[in-house]
């Protein structure tokens, strides 16, 4: 007889229970789009972050000690500490070595400017600079790294400073003779693509071609970048490396991570667990100091910072969304299931006049719109995994991870919003006279 009854009422408002499944499918599909892209945006989000430069620096202990105390700088003689190039891959064996993007290493070094070939034609005033000291940083353009892992990278400033607005080409690390030069050098010195510059250092010069000149907004601008062997062997020191910039996907600092970033030995044994498996900034720089040798590697929290921040504000934004379509789920719901119990009040009031308990006539209404829910939403779930697609691929250029934990989630919202979208109309139902009803009052 209840089957029966299901049925018959479910055929005879398939106008309504329609209307139902719809309301709950589009909730579904929203509520399904917005948490598996809420699920899987922080590597994304911190990918496109990526682009805006590193978040970790890395430097020799002695030359980061001198300069937190004292304010010495590279090139003084007391703080020329260097890292050994050699250990650089190992950068890739620590325990989060998949969150490491991309890495460059450089050699700072103050060189002396003792011809500009081509200056004069350009217009420039390139001849009379000469004897000007030039910055000169020796670094990966677009290095191929073979890792000990048997891996093999290829990295440098080439993806880490994309921002930069090149004009002519990126220098290469297989050209000996290539450099870009920065934007304010290449005024000062009247120099530009295709030019000729010779720089000397302790007696030992290198005449270099200008491949490209880059305008990065920055303190960059005033530097000449050539490729790191070159550096190294103008400068004397073969295998040297004054800092490494590296680039990591990272988890937003919490508690945690932040009493780890003071004082790793403060951790209990559980906390230095979970802090050490989990991708925060300051458990990566952890693991980087483990591998390469005397060094000292640190956030740069403005960027590491930001990134958390971007990052919990735009999953709040998602949950938000996600919260007010369900409401508008809920109140939807609510308005129809209402209607659809005022109309059938005779029939409900007939059937409480024969003996139906509240109860039973409570999960009649209840049974029918829970069906129509659980069918709305299956439809509303698979079209949320398209809308997930498409917002992958519109906003971050790739698909999204589809996230299994997702289908409890939304089965459990869809069956809580029916519930809460019901209850206005249970109440009615309770409160119904079937002598009232039944005499048209």
């Amino acid at each position: 007889m209840f089957l029966r009854m299901l049925r018959g009422a479910l055929f005879r408002q398939k106008g309504k229970m329609l209307m139902i499944a719809i309301t709950i499918a589009l909730g579904a599909s929203l509520a399904t789009a917005m948490l598996n892209v809420m699920l899987d945006v922080g590597d994304k989000v911190n990918r496109e972050l990526k682009a805006y430069g590193a978040n970790i620096n890395v430097l020799p202990k002695g030359a980061s000690l001198l300069g937190d105390l004292y304010g010495v700088q590279d090139g003084t003689g007391v703080s020329d500490r260097y890292l050994n190039e050699d250990e650089l891959p190992l950068i890739k064996t620590i325990f989060w070595a998949f969150n490491i993007v991309d890495f460059a290493p450089y050699f700072e070094t103050d060189a002396r400017l003792t011809d500009v070939a081509g200056a004069a034609d350009s217009g420039g005033d390139g001849p009379s600079s000469r004897g000007d000291e030039i910055a000169l940083i020796g670094t990966w353009f677009d290095h191929h790294l073979d890792l000990p892992t048997g891996e093999s990278l290829d990295t440098g400033i080439r993806n880490m400073k994309s921002w930069w607005d090149v004009s002519g080409e990126w220098a290469s690390d297989d050209d000996a003779d290539g450099a870009m030069v920065g934007a304010q050098v290449a005024e000062r010195l009247g120099v530009s693509i295709g030019d000729t510059i010779t720089v000397e250092e302790d007696g030992r010069a290198k005449s270099l071609t200008v491949r490209g000149v880059f305008d990065a907004g920055g303190n960059e601008d005033d530097r000449i970048y050539v490729p790191l062997a070159v550096a190294q062997e103008l400068a004397g020191k073969p295998g040297a490396v004054s800092s490494v910039e590296v680039s990591a996907l990272t988890t937003p600092d919490n508690e945690l991570s932040r009493k780890a970033a003071q004082d790793p030995n403060s951790l209990s044994i559980k906390e230095w667990e979970t802090w050490y498996c989990t991708a925060y900034v300051s458990a990566i720089c952890y693991q980087i100091e483990e591998v390469v040798s005397d060094s000292v590697a640190k956030p740069i929290r403005q960027v590491a910072e930001s990134e958390g921040a971007i990052l919990e504000k735009t999953q709040f934004l998602m949950l938000l969304i996600t919260i007010l379509s369900l409401v508008g789920s809920a109140l939807g719901i609510s308005n129809l299931v209402t209607v659809s119990v005022m109309e059938r009040s005779r029939e409900i009031g007939l059937l409480k006049a024969v003996g139906a308990h509240n109860s039973s006539v409570m999960g009649l209404v209840l049974t029918e719109v829970l069906i129509t829910a659980a069918a709305g939403g299956a439809v509303g779930y698979f079209a949320g995994l398209g809308f997930a697609q498409v917002i992958g691929h519109s906003v971050f250029g790739s698909g999204i991870d589809i996230r299994p934990v997702v289908i409890p989630l939304v089965a459990i919202l869809v069956f809580i919003v029916t519930l809460a979208g019901s209850v206005p109309s249970i109440r009615m139902l309770l409160s119904l006279r079937p002598a009232e009803v039944l005499h048209g009052r």
